[in-house]
């Protein structure tokens, strides 16, 4: 028999309870019950009772059946009963009570129920300091935890205190408590929208609890007084009051006037800047603009309407590939140094030095999340050098730029392979080497400082072999004061700048010194100084910056249903205070261990994950990457996409660290938008790899990689553009048959997300505001896609991935999608009719995360699926900021369809398991809508044309899995919302939606 859970909705129960309890004042307060349904797992929740001049009062509270009132509360003697309007029926429960307890049992149409119920610690009372065992006695804590005015606190609590708890509780607490949908690292930690407290539910015994720990909760030492009232506020307000009413305590004025009196708040709260507080190590790539904080050029962004028009950026320093160099020494990383230089690596030049507190404003849609911004530097600008080549043209001597022009004057993109290229950065010790070449000539360069009590100099080491041509660079315009010492080269003053120039044939070792017009005692600085170093020495590896392998544990998920869903915790408690973002996930050859990517330039590597320890065991292996977005391991070596480049990873000395970060690939075109990621990495059986582009958000595209699909050779040598007109491309899959799948996200000239199966080279995917559109704008002009996603069912597609898996049963060689926007993964039930790619979704039942889902792959050791994901914006998923999982498919009964055909009669949707003809073929558990929509220049599209279609039969074939819907109005339409709800012979019901798209019918196959 299926299970069948009780409506509590509708249910009618009148529950008769003998208490034997002494007196009725006894009777009041809160009850934690349990209630035993007929083939189902128990429910649980808590029984308030109030006493009144009219008699009882009451209600019951759980997560799983809702909020039901009790009414019609009498007693006699030491009975009572309740009556409970739920769905018009009746059920009495009589029990017996033992001590505190008390176990009741009735009849629900011939099934038995049973009720049990213990007396919960009376929560409207202040828990007493007797009645806990704290972890820490007061003489532990900090002083000033004597003297807080807790009443003034608990009665400043307002909206800004609900938003920092909410960060609080999303950084600190989520990991051991979880959230309403899914459970903590340790279940046992209290479900505050669901469970008694234990140690005191008013604000202040929870402020105790918080402080000096209990039971198995840990005190909060590092939280400020106001981060724990505020965290404090924003589970009550959220959590309690929403979902658990009965333990919501009511604050009144007697209460706060009872209160322990004090007079501070404690030390104030430190702001919240986890992009800023991170250690990035000592570089960082990104798109920066140089300024000085006091004469900079202001900042300027055009106003509307969307299309925003072009801004004049010509006289703006950005280094769009821009290398920030941490000069001075000290821990933290960028972040945290007070001199800093930016080579330009597709200009090959060094845009500027500057220093001050503060290194940038953070600015931009990955860092503080700002959208429409870019970083900027933050400090006083000693010297800067224009948005040109550094060096000539070894064949013509010219320093004239080709690159491509945009239409707005500006050029993008690298200089030509054959003018300069660039290799890549070694990692070794403090020094961070620039390996790069211009002509023949192989050039390594280190930035440095020399400084002296009032003045810094900025320098630059070079190591240049022999070229056939002669060599010149620009170093700075004339004015900045610049000097030289080594052999092989000279300065002089040509056209405004300090060219440096190296003669044919010759090797030169120098070291440059650059500072500002105002520097003093600049050439004694010189003089001091030490020249040149052999550079050559530092490429063989060095000490790794990243010793710690921090250890995580693996909690493993429920099995109740089809999916179960592991977490495999991220090492949020790390050394650098890296947001664990994670963007990317690929295997080693042994599978038991994983390397992931994260957004804030990170590489992780992961082991444990498939030898049964329970425990992962982390290791920081590489940092300072630009948005990394994908990752892709290939015979072990490893391929990471960031926004400026492809970059392979070398281990120099076998250390486990990254040495070298190989630049195997850096056609990028990279503007100053912040909406333009380059998103996942896949190879074909041939080897080259794939990635995806975005284009700009309510922008027309500047650049021809704007909004396309892109192949990198397997040497690296080229690039080629695949496919156009994408306006947000979240990553690639590659079909077995060597096609792509591109999903796309809603906007402008999109009218809903889209899931795009990619066939051929040069096609046009939509986004009219793409590069070089078709003149067509309407739907004739691109291709369509294979189905429309409706907001409803994802917000934010991400990846799709193919199921390759035998462990995966039924759903083996199936298609998935990842959901950043609402955490999920669907089913892509999808065919081809003609040659027309159709599909629909459908959610993978049982899944869903605490962030956003970006990629995933099957680990071909253990069979299962391995998905990363992270929040940013739009993800409904937010609670955590990045996050791993292991899903294992359990070989419970499946509830969603696996294949759908839509045909010139309805609708066939093919089920896993052979379906009960009789309890399935009842109309009124199926419901089909269907709407149109309009693609404009406008963000999104309404819902246009919307019908109920009329179902005149079911039907079912003779295989006893595959259900048609009969629909005498079906026809080719952009968006249908199928609901369903069928039951299997096994008397499992089996209920969801599938949304879907038809562009052509098929011919029939079920028929009467």
């Amino acid at each position: 028999m299926k299970r069948r859970m009780l409506s509590f909705a509708c249910l009618f129960l009148v529950v008769g309870i003998c208490f034997n309890c002494s007196s009725e004042k006894e009777h009041q307060g809160i009850w934690n019950y349990e209630i035993l349904l007929p083939q189902q797992d128990s429910k649980t929740g808590t029984l308030k009772l109030i006493k009144n001049k009219d008699g009882y009062t009451g209600s019951m509270v759980s997560p799983d059946l809702g909020v039901t009132s009790i009414q019609n509360i009498t007693l006699e003697g030491s009975s009572m009963s309740m009556d409970i309007k739920l769905n018009n029926k009746q059920v009495t429960i009589s029990g017996e009570f033992k001590a505190d307890s008390f176990i009741g049992t009735g009849l629900d149409n011939g099934e038995k129920i049973t009720l049990k119920a213990s007396r919960a610690p009376n929560q409207k009372d202040i828990v007493e300091e007797t009645q806990v065992t704290y972890v820490l006695d007061d003489s532990d804590l900090n002083d000033y935890e004597k003297n807080i005015d807790h009443q003034g606190m608990i009665e400043a609590i307002d909206r800004d205190a609900l938003k920092r708890g909410g960060l609080v509780y999303n950084s600190n607490c989520i990991n051991c408590h979880g959230v309403p949908e899914v459970e903590g690292s340790i279940p046992s930690s209290l479900k505050f929208w669901a469970e008694p407290f234990k140690y005191g539910n008013d604000p202040y015994s929870m402020y105790k609890t918080i402080t000096k720990g209990a039971g198995l909760m840990p005190p909060q030492m590092a939280l400020t007084p106001q981060e724990k009232y505020d965290v404090i506020a924003f589970i009550r307000e959220n959590y309690i009051k929403n979902h658990n009413k009965s333990a919501y305590f009511e604050v009144d004025s007697e209460y706060l006037t009872n209160l322990p009196k004090g007079s501070s708040k404690g030390p104030a709260t430190k702001p919240y800047h986890p992009w800023s507080d991170m250690d990035y190590g000592n570089f960082l790539i990104n798109t920066y603009e140089l300024v000085d904080s006091e004469t900079g050029i202001e900042r300027f962004h055009s106003p509307g309407p969307r299309p925003y028009a072009d801004e004049n950026y010509l006289k703006n320093n950005f280094a769009y590939k821009g290398i920030a160099v941490r000069l001075d020494e000290g821990s933290g990383g960028v972040s945290k140094g007070k001199a800093w230089m930016i080579f330009d690596h597709d200009l090959m030049r060094v845009a500027g030095g500057w220093t001050g507190e503060g290194f940038i404003d953070w600015e931009g849609i990955l860092l503080n999340g700002h959208h429409e911004t870019y970083p900027r530097t933050v400090g006083k600008l000693h010297f800067e050098t224009p948005v040109q080549p550094a060096w000539a043209d070894p064949e013509t001597g010219s320093f004239k730029d080709t690159r491509f022009k945009a239409r707005d004057g500006r050029r993008f993109g690298p200089l030509p392979k054959k003018w300069s290229h660039f290799k890549g950065i070694y990692h070794s010790g403090k020094n961070i080497i620039i390996s790069y070449s211009v002509g023949k000539a192989n050039i390594l360069e280190l930035l440095g400082m020399e400084k002296s009590a009032e003045q810094m100099v900025f320098t630059r080491t070079l190591n240049i072999e022999p070229s056939d041509k002669t060599l010149r660079m620009r170093v700075a315009p004339q004015g900045v004061k610049v000097e030289i010492k080594g052999e092989g080269a000279s300065l002089s003053n040509s056209d405004g700048f300090v060219v440096l120039e190296i003669p044919k044939g010759e090797t030169a070792n120098i070291k440059l010194f650059i500072a500002g017009t105002q520097a003093k005692d600049f050439s004694k600085i010189v003089q001091n100084a030490t020249g040149p170093e052999n550079l050559h020495k530092h490429l063989q590896g060095g000490e790794p910056h990243y010793k710690q392998e921090i250890v995580t544990t693996i909690v493993k998920g429920k099995e109740d249903g089809p999916i179960a869903m592991d977490q495999l915790t991220p090492p949020y408690d790390n050394p650098w205070d890296s947001r664990l973002k994670l963007s990317g996930i690929d295997f080693l050859e042994d599978a038991n261990t994983g390397i992931l990517c994260t957004t804030d330039g990170d590489i992780w590597s992961v082991k444990g994950l498939t030898d049964k320890t329970g425990k992962l065991r982390w290791r920081r292996i590489g940092s300072g990457l630009f948005q990394p977005l994908g990752i892709k391991v290939v015979k072990d070596e490893i391929y990471v996409t960031c926004r400026d480049q492809l970059v392979k990873l070398h281990d120099l000395n076998g250390d486990g660290e990254t040495d070298f970060y190989e630049s195997f690939n850096n056609d990028h075109q990279v503007t100053d938008h912040f909406h333009e990621f380059a998103m996942g990495l896949q190879t074909d059986q041939q080897g080259n790899f794939y990635y995806a582009k975005s284009g700009r958000h309510a922008r027309e595209a500047l650049i021809p990689q704007h909004g396309t699909l892109l192949k990198v050779s397997k040497d690296g040598s080229k690039s080629d553009i695949i496919a156009t007109g994408f306006r947000a491309a979240n990553g690639v899959c590659i079909n077995p048959d060597g096609s792509f799948i591109v999903t796309d996200q809603q906007g402008f000239w999109n009218p809903m997300n889209r899931i795009n199966w990619v066939e051929g080279k040069g096609k046009f995917y939509g986004n009219i505001w793409g590069y070089n559109p078709p003149k067509d704008t309407t739907r004739l002009g691109m291709e369509q896609p294979m189905a429309w996603i409706d907001m409803e069912f994802d917000r934010s597609p991400s990846e799709l991935l193919w199921v390759d898996s035998e462990k995966w049963g039924p759903l083996n060689k199936s298609l998935l999608s990842f959901s950043y926007g609402y955490g999920k993964i669907q089913l892509v039930l999808h065919e081809k009719v003609g040659n027309q790619r159709q599909a629909g979704v459908v959610d993978l039942p049982g899944v869903k995360f605490m962030t956003g889902v970006m990629r995933g792959r099957f680990n071909q050791q253990d069979g299962n699926l391995y998905a990363c994901g992270m929040s940013a914006w739009g993800t409904s998923q937010n609670m955590k900021g990045g996050e791993f999982y292991r899903l294992r498919y359990t070989g419970k009964p499946l509830s969603t369809p696996i294949d759908l055909s839509a045909e010139k009669d309805g609708i066939v949707l093919s089920f896993a398991s052979k379906l009960d003809a009789a309890k399935s073929k009842v109309s009124t558990n199926f419901e089909v809508q269907t709407w149109e929509l309009l693609r404009s220049r406008k963000y999104g599209s309404k819902r246009y044309n919307v019908k109920t279609l009329d179902i005149s039969q079911l039907r079912i074939a003779e295989n006893g899995k595959k259900l048609k819907l009969v629909l005498p109005d079906i026809a080719p339409v952009d968006v249908m919302k199928i609901t369903y709800k069928v039951t299997d012979i096994h008397g499992n019901e089996l209920q969801g939606k599938v949304q879907n798209t038809i562009h052509h019918l098929n011919e029939i196959t079920i028929r009467e």
